[in-house]
């Protein structure tokens, strides 16, 4: 291997690790509220309250777990509540889960941004950090927009950005065609947990 391919390979692996790499959260104290807050993904739709993605998520991360999603939420639905659900619930971090009714109603997507910064000032505004999951836009298949990418980097959070499209192109995993069954949300709830290992909430 000559210099240059050694040089060029090393670069290749210092952008590729760079590009993985999550923002950090602080550590979350054992006895700290985690906010999980979106519709009807977080709700557990298509489960039991017992298997929904925030149900399972507690018994994983070993925290208290609040459940605020509600089905058919948009995100200018979630701007109209969440100060307020902030206020009662005092969490320690908030997963933020929304988008795909906007996306099934064919909302601006400008909208859709400018709501989800909203939510996300709003939290900034109090210090409380943020973790937020992407959800997938429906069309021929699934994808993920890059406006959450963009957001994420904007607000130096967390994002999960690929364990909804891979539960949702997986029929064994889906309850219908836009809700994961139980399995899934373990899934989901697992990638959401080594994602707050990984930033150093747990």
């Amino acid at each position: 291997m000559t210099f240059i391919t050694r040089l060029a390979a090393l670069l290749l692996l210092a952008l590729l690790m760079s590009c993985g790499k999550q923002a950090e959260l602080p550590r979350l104290p054992s006895t700290a509220t985690v906010l999980a807050f979106g519709d009807s993904l977080t709700f557990g739709t298509g489960a039991t309250p017992e298997t929904s993605y925030p149900a399972v998520l507690a018994g994983l991360i070993g925290r208290k777990v609040e459940n605020a999603g509600i089905p058919g939420n948009t995100t200018a639905d979630g701007v109209a509540r969440f100060a307020t659900v902030l206020d009662e619930t005092q969490p320690g971090l908030v997963i933020l889960c929304l988008g795909g009714n906007d996306f099934l109603r064919r909302l601006d997507e400008a909208e859709t941004v400018g709501n989800l910064r909203k939510m996300l000032d709003e939290a900034r505004s109090r210090k409380l950090p943020v973790v937020l999951i992407a959800t997938p836009k429906p069309g021929f298949g699934v994808d993920v927009p890059d406006f959450y990418a963009e957001l994420a980097k904007e607000y130096s959070v967390p994002l999960e950005a690929e364990a909804l499209e891979d539960i949702l192109t997986q029929g064994a995993l889906k309850s219908d065609a836009i809700h994961p069954n139980a399995e899934g949300y373990q899934q989901m709830a697992e990638a959401v947990a080594a994602l707050l290992k990984d930033a150093g909430a747990i």
